[in-house]
């Protein structure tokens, strides 16, 4: 076997480079969003162990739902990936680019086997360049074809060398072969296969039998006219022990799916649900389909599921000549490679498994698959396609006058190919631009039509998004996913009867429930979605809520295992204030997934509401356990321990806001909360920096406006606080305590009672029975000797809240010093100062003290709860829910010593 030069190496390496350099530039889309984007056990948070329990796409293979793919060594890839460069697509594509390159090179040391070093070269530069390779080098999830490929060429090398020069049994690379194979099998499935193409060549390559010298030499030894030669005695070992390591691969293979397939719908493989023989005319079809994928790569298209080849219904269908001369033309080659001695014949029978063996996985002959053509599933089929073509040319190019013509047509063909793969790698840019392209290739496919619709819908093109669904639900008119495509593009267009309208068709699509048949079995988990979508948006109607529930638990009739339909009626629930139930519903969710933190975290807001703080905390603990970095987590868990008002409880707190704010650098929520946590610490630096930072983010933030201003206040730096106060009220005039805090600096700091009065006419305006606005107007009228004006404000400040001791004492002050006056002959009047006839209406007494004012006026905003979403706890909310009637009155009463100082002066 002929070495590789540094010189192919370079030549085979820089082709793939010129060939898959523009693949950089190109991002996550189609399969790689679930397995890179939306799987977690990408994220180093995530223990490995998990790698070797979920499938490719990041689900336990124990769930239904799962794709049963197992692939943890690919996965494993991907997590380096992310722990370099996390979510930077052009390392991954990058990686795959080396690794074609590194199966470029071990394809030619395989072909050094069986053909010449130019014929070999030819074979693996045209393997180089072969567009049908793009899916998988240009798609990210196509690793798993690489991989595996690198690891079934190495294990087919290492079994070459296991026969001696004296042919006896190497057993070191028989060892290695298994290892290989086994790493293979767990990059991707059809690895295994290289077990079958070295069967082949031990028979017809290394032992060099003929299949009718093999079938004679059998039926001399079984008819006892001799002893088993002792060549095929050292195959049959070394065969068995390859077969018996196989079946071992088999049988954990099987353990791990827990014995079951993967759940495919009509949708994903039209022909797999179809009667005979329709099925078996149409599986066999597809075999002539890809082998002219082969041939002729010049539509390509990322998918080929649905409509796109339509069924073969009779055997009268004209397409099943192409079926009968593809088997002939199959039979003929392999007949005449496994009867001939000629070493060329030995060519042909390894090109042949290599291109059949590692195909029967995907064939849909033996077991459904969950799509109708791949082409990534050609990489190594093409192997043995490249093997044939460089054979060919091998054959022609020894005829002189066909020499020169055989070399400008594979030139020709290398070039072509080249720029076809350059060129096709650009339609893997985006999402919009790969569907866009296959549409070109294909119009009668409507899961097409709904990805280009996905792609405008993340560009939140919602019109143009609804255009390429309504057309999915008109190619393929039963597609349960399309019409609630176009359900939840009319929601997001806010057109609320249309999208129920399109729901309710979808939801007739539905199979009805056969008693004693799992539902699973006969659709898709996520159809069952169009009862979580259609009860989540009429949810939004107070007077439906009963009938959303109704929905959410047909969802679970239908399917008790269905998580996500405990966790949307656990968030109606809520709404609705069914505490208990929402608990329950929640509780059953984490019986079927107890490592979902978002389950936890949802878990936790019940218990908040059923004022169960500890127990809520918990849980929060739960899902942080989990999630370290879950972000409502952190945040609510630290709010939680904020206002449990236990200063042990606050580094803690501050270290998960400080998290918080990491993770969400622009919510300006998050460092209001560290404010209130330092004002708690009466750090007051601190607590301005915080504030400031959370006004800056969001303009006119009135918790944190006004809460910096009351720790101006606090300060005694109340004339930094009136510019706050000015900006709060230029944003929200309406804020009473903003008027009431800015009405008393006027008033005891300013002197300025005019200002003060107009803070407190405009609190009356909006409230005239508010208390506080009309007890310090009656203040201001003390303080303008306006004692007749003052007792009629008091009284009636007294009527509104006649159980306050402290308005019938001031107004006992004033009474008193009227009649102290009268007495002296003064008048109750000043003469400066003439009293106006409009401004007795406010309520009771100056801003409340610090920990009661910051907490009942802390109101972030709030967000209401979304499908399938966390359900998200704001500040404001709990804050509020915390204010203690009594410690209002103990803040309000701090400021009574000054007011009668000022009603009892002179």
């Amino acid at each position: 076997m002929a070495a590789v030069s540094w010189k192919e190496a370079l030549l085979l390496s820089g082709l793939v480079v010129a060939c898959y350099w523009n693949s950089l530039f190109c991002g996550f889309v189609f399969d790689d969003v679930s397995a890179i984007l939306d799987n977690k056990d990408l994220r180093p948070t995530t223990p490995l162990k998990n790698l070797f329990r979920n499938d490719f796409w990041g689900t336990p293979m124990a769930e239904e739902r799962s794709h049963k793919s197992y692939r943890p060594l690919t996965v494993l890839t991907f997590r380096l990936n992310y722990l370099l460069n996390e979510l930077n697509p052009a390392s991954y594509h990058l990686l795959n680019v080396a690794l074609h390159a590194v199966t470029c090179l071990l394809f030619l040391r395989v072909c050094r086997l069986f053909l010449d070093r130019s014929s070999g070269l030819m074979a693996a530069l045209l393997f180089a360049v072969h567009p049908i390779h793009t899916e998988a080098v240009t798609g990210v999830v196509g690793r798993a074809e690489l991989l595996s490929s690198i690891f079934l060429l190495a294990a087919f090398l290492a079994y070459t060398k296991s026969t001696g020069a004296d042919h006896s049994i190497v057993w070191a690379p028989i060892a290695v072969t298994v290892v290989l194979v086994a790493a293979a099998t767990l990059c991707k499935e059809q690895g295994i296969t290289v077990v079958g193409i070295c069967c082949v060549y031990e028979v017809f390559v290394a032992q060099r039998f003929t299949l009718p010298v093999l079938l004679d030499t059998l039926r001399q030894a079984l008819r006892g006219k001799g002893a088993f030669p002792y060549a095929i005695l050292q195959m049959l070992l070394k065969l068995i022990v390859l077969v018996i390591s196989t079946l071992l691969l088999v049988i954990v293979r099987v353990q791990v799916i827990q014995s079951q397939l993967p759940v495919f719908t009509r949708f994903d493989n039209p022909a797999a649900v179809s009667p005979t023989p329709t099925r078996q005319l149409t599986f066999n079809y597809l075999l002539p389909v890809n082998a002219w994928l082969l041939l002729n790569p010049s539509d390509l298209c990322c998918d080929w599921t649905m409509g796109t080849i339509p069924l073969v219904e009779s055997a009268l269908d004209q397409r099943n000549l192409a079926t009968l001369l593809f088997y002939a033309l199959l039979g003929l080659l392999a007949y005449r490679s496994i009867t001939c001695s000629r070493s060329s014949a030995k060519t042909v029978v390894m090109a042949l498994s290599l291109i059949v063996l590692p195909f029967i996985p995907a064939s849909n002959l033996f077991f459904p698959v969950g799509f109708v053509i791949a082409e990534r599933v050609l990489y190594v089929p093409s192997m043995g396609f490249c093997m044939l073509v460089a054979h060919g040319f091998k054959v022609v190019s020894h005829k002189g006058y066909l020499k020169k013509m055989s070399w400008l047509i594979i030139c020709g063909l290398l070039t072509t190919h080249a720029v076809k793969t350059f060129n096709r790698n650009w339609d893997w840019e985006s999402e919009y631009t790969l569907f866009m392209s296959a549409l070109k290739v294909n119009k009668n496919n409507a899961k097409l039509w709904n990805n280009v619709g996905h792609a405008l819908e993340n560009q939140n093109d919602y019109a143009r998004a609804l255009q390429y669904f309504l057309q999915a639900t008109s190619v393929q008119p039963d597609d349960i996913g399309a019409h609630m495509n176009v359900g939840r593009t009319y929601k997001n267009l806010n057109k609320s009867k249309e999208a129920e309208d399109a729901y309710l068709v979808a939801k007739s699509l539905m199979p009805q429930i056969i008693p004693g048949k799992k539902y699973a079995t006969r659709v898709a988990p996520n159809h069952l979605n169009v009862y979580i979508n259609l009860a989540n948006l009429i949810r939004a109607n107070e007077s439906r809520l009963e009938e959303a529930d109704q929905l959410y638990r047909q969802a679970i009739s239908m399917r008790p295992d269905f998580k996500q339909a405990y966790i949307s009626r656990g968030e109606l629930l809520l709404k609705m204030n069914k505490l208990t139930e929402a608990r329950d519903a929640y509780l059953r969710a984490l019986e079927l997934d107890r490592t979902n933190a978002d389950l936890w975290y949802n878990l936790a807001i019940v218990h908040i509401e059923m004022k169960e703080p500890s127990e809520a905390l918990r849980n929060f603990e739960q899902a942080l356990q989990l999630s370290p970095r879950h972000k409502l987590a952190l945040f609510n868990s630290a709010l939680l321990m904020q206002e449990s008002g236990e200063p042990k409880f606050w580094p803690e707190a501050n270290r998960r806001f400080l998290a918080y704010v990491e993770e969400e650098p622009d919510d300006a929520n998050g460092y209001f909360n560290l404010g209130m946590l330092a004002m708690d610490a009466e750090e007051n630096a601190a607590a301005e920096r915080w504030m400031h930072k959370a006004i800056e983010l969001q303009s006119g933030f009135r918790s944190a406006l006004f809460n910096l201003a009351l720790l101006y206040s606090q300060s005694r730096r109340e004339l930094d606080a009136l510019p706050v106060l000015d900006e709060l009220l230029r944003h929200h005039p309406e804020h009473i305590k903003g008027l009431i805090l800015k009405g008393d600096i006027l008033m005891n700091h300013k002197k300025d009672t005019a200002g003060a009065k107009a803070c407190f006419q405009r609190i009356l305006q909006m409230d005239p029975s508010n208390v506080q606005g009309k007890h310090n107007l009656c203040v201001v009228y003390f303080e303008e000797r306006d004692l007749p004006r003052a007792e009629r404000c008091l009284e009636e400040t007294l009527a509104l809240a006649p159980h306050e001791e402290y308005v019938r004492r001031h107004l006992n002050i004033v009474r008193g010093k009227m009649a102290a006056m009268s007495a002296a002959g003064q008048p109750l009047v000043a003469e400066e100062k003439p009293a106006t006839v409009e401004e007795e209406e406010e309520e009771r007494q100056t801003p409340r003290g610090e920990k009661n004012a910051r907490k009942s006026s802390a109101e972030p905003e709030q967000s209401k709860l979304d499908s399938g979403q966390p359900v998200r706890r704001t500040a404001a909310k709990s804050a509020e829910q915390t204010s203690n009637i009594e410690q209002k009155r103990a803040a309000a009463l701090k400021r009574l010593e000054e007011i009668e100082r000022i009603l009892s002066g002179n």
